[in-house]
């Protein structure tokens, strides 16, 4: 090669291979296929009464929906399925985030299932206040409870509401208890006002707590132990034995300083280990020692009332607070207030007045 003109490389470059499609065009014409279409209110009972989990998980999409239509043909599905509910046991469980409580669940609802029970788990996930968006990690973490056939998981959003329960929790433990599931628990996300909404839908409501964590009862809300009708203290395994130990005497002095219940039962301490499953039975018998005890007094049904007519008047005021809000004449004038309140022309509460007093005059 003695000029430019008469080189050749011994490189070649092939034409590349066209790009395939980000999405399979058959895969989604085959789930365009199968997109599930909506049930009548009898089928969705029929299969809710069968036990049939895919009809069940579709039926509380239906109450999770914020479609108009979707509300109503769920409500329809309730009232369809509420004569055959009222027969589990409701237990709330909470505790700050990081002492073990999908762990906890999974222990124990093994314990649960395997002694012939089936228990449904409503867990519920913060969702993002910027996002809205939320993890829904509970499956993950309960690995061995979620291929469960007699255990059922469902994870939701929080979107915020009230820390994550409100009426739509209660409603789908009316479909849970239909289908069959006789132990229902309902996990918080530990923080905020979701407590006070859980322990107004349970029968029973369990505090978990961590030991060695500092001062044992710095930090923790009175009106949290208030509700508890027990605390278990997690992870007494290994070198933490002792502390939970310790903390247990603590949690228990404790106890005896507030008023006794109304339910007449005195709350108690207990140390549990979630790895090793020491002291998960002992948290058992304590719950059922719990309904028995409030059954023969009576309180039982009593609270169970008294649950039904406290979420009637919060349903009316989710109701009004919704009606109010979407009515477009509403709409527009609480966006020309927004703009007085923010030029300092009127007070936020001579603006929340003249919106009512609309409201009221429509």
């Amino acid at each position: 090669m003695t000029s430019k003109e008469g080189f050749r490389s011994a490189l070649k470059v092939n034409p590349g291979v066209e790009q395939p499609p980000t999405i399979n065009s058959n895969i989604a014409s085959r789930l365009k296929s199968k997109k599930r279409k909506l049930l009548d209110p009898d089928q969705y009972a029929q299969g809710i009464f069968n036990r049939d989990i895919s009809v069940l998980s579709q039926a509380i999409t239906l109450i999770e929906s914020s479609l108009p239509s979707h509300h109503e043909l769920g409500q329809k599905v309730i009232e369809k399925c509420l004569p055959h509910t009222g027969k589990s046991i409701r237990i709330g469980i909470t505790g700050v985030p990081g002492v073990g409580k999908s762990t906890f669940i999974e222990a124990l609802g093994g314990a649960i299932t395997q002694a012939g029970g089936r228990l449904a788990v409503l867990a519920i996930d913060p969702s993002s206040e910027r996002s809205k968006g939320s993890i829904l990690g509970d499956k993950t973490r309960m690995e061995t409870l979620c291929n469960d056939p007699n255990a059922f998981i469902r994870p939701s959003p929080s979107a915020g509401s009230l820390g994550g329960v409100a009426r739509k929790t209660r409603e789908t433990i009316i479909l849970c208890e239909a289908a069959g599931f006789d132990t229902i628990f309902i996990e918080t996300v530990g923080v905020g006002q979701s407590e006070t909404a859980v322990h107004s839908m349970v029968d029973f409501f369990l505090l978990l707590m961590l030991a060695g964590a500092g001062d044992e009862l710095q930090g923790i809300k009175r009106g949290i132990m208030e509700m508890a009708d027990l605390i278990a203290i997690t992870k007494a395994d290994g070198q933490n034995v002792n502390k939970a130990k310790s903390a247990r005497v603590q949690y228990e002095s404790a106890l005896h300083l507030f008023p006794m219940p109304e339910s007449g039962w005195l709350p108690r301490a207990k140390t549990c280990s979630s790895v090793t499953k020491e002291g998960i039975n002992e948290v058992w018998e304590q719950i059922l020692e719990y309904v028995e005890f409030t059954k023969q007094s009576s309180f039982f049904q009593k609270r169970r009332l008294e649950q039904a007519k406290y979420w009637m008047f919060q349903t009316i005021t989710e109701s009004l607070k919704d009606d109010l809000f979407h009515n477009p004449q509403v709409k527009a004038l609480i966006k020309a207030t927004e703009q007085d309140v923010l030029a300092d022309r009127i007070s936020s509460f001579a603006a929340a007045k003249r919106i009512l007093d609309f409201y009221k005059s429509i």
